[in-house]
This record gives C-alpha cells, sequence and structure tokens, in this order.
C-alpha cells in the first residue's frame, strides 16, 4: 500500500538507492577479482595492505559462495527497495533491517582483516563505508517515519 512521503524522504531513498548502485560495483569488481588468477595492482601496499590476500583467502567465502557475490545480491536488494518499493509501508524498515544484517557482516569481514589476516583491501573497506551510510540513512528515514506516524 502506498504511502505518502516527503520530498526529504524521497531524496534519502534516491541517495540509498546510488550508494547501492555503488555497492554493487564495488562488489562486482571484487568477486571478478576474487575469481582472477592475476595479481592485481590497484590494492598492493605490501602485506598488511593487499586486496588480493584477503579476497583469495579461505575467509572469502561463506559455505562456497563467494563474499562478493553475497554483497552483490545483498546491495541489488536494498536498491530495488529504495527504488522500487520506496512509496510502500515498512520500506524504510525493511531497509534499516537489510543494511544492519550488511553492516553486521561487513564488520565481521573487517574484523577477519584486522585480527586474522592482519590485511586490509580497499575494496572491502569502500563496502563497508558504503553499508555504513545505507545504514545511517535507513535509521534516518525509520527515525522520520516514528516522529510523523
Amino acid at each position: 500500500m502506498p504511502t505518502a512521503m516527503t520530498p526529504a524522504a524521497r531524496r534519502i531513498f534516491l541517495a540509498v538507492a546510488v550508494i547501492a548502485l555503488g555497492g554493487v560495483a564495488v562488489s562486482s569488481v571484487s568477486l571478478y577479482h576474487h575469481y582472477g588468477s592475476s595479481k592485481t595492482n590497484y590494492c598492493d601496499f605490501g602485506e598488511s595492505f593487499n586486496c588480493d590476500i584477503v579476497n583469495r583467502s579461505i575467509y572469502s567465502t561463506v559455505f562456497g559462495v563467494p563474499d562478493a557475490l553475497i554483497g552483490i545480491v545483498g546491495y541489488t536488494g536494498l536498491f530495488v527497495v529504495a527504488f522500487f518499493f520506496r512509496d510502500r509501508a515498512g520500506a524504510a524498515r525493511t531497509l534499516l533491517l537489510g543494511a544492519a544484517a550488511g553492516l553486521a557482516f561487513a564488520l565481521y569481514l573487517t574484523y577477519i582483516e584486522a585480527l586474522v589476516l592482519a590485511t586490509w583491501c580497499i575494496l572491502c573497506l569502500s563496502s563497508l563505508t558504503l553499508i555504513f551510510l545505507i545504514t545511517l540513512l535507513a535509521a534516518v528515514l525509520v527515525g522520520r517515519a516514528a516522529r510523523v506516524g
């Protein structure tokens, strides 16, 4: 059921959709390099900052599914909600729930980078930043809806 939406809320949903597309792009590059066999140059700054080490480690999959593919699916879902279903009741809560799940997964992977692999990845940190922004914007939407409703 469609709900009335303020112009500010519409802009926030649009921002979430754009950021989610950025997440799809970052995750797609990561997936490409996950399956690649050649060394990447854009993220090789020695042992402590190397995307190949992170992206091809045993932690780069969950039950055989690449983390990057999980990211593509998750960001696509967030985009669909923010762009196509933004007028539906509960869209903001759905975004917040999905984004919070994605943020929890990204924080887990950041923990792995920091304390297990001791190596950082530009793509992973970029994805962490994007999902954090989406979570923050979704929380703003939920907060605004609670004040209005």
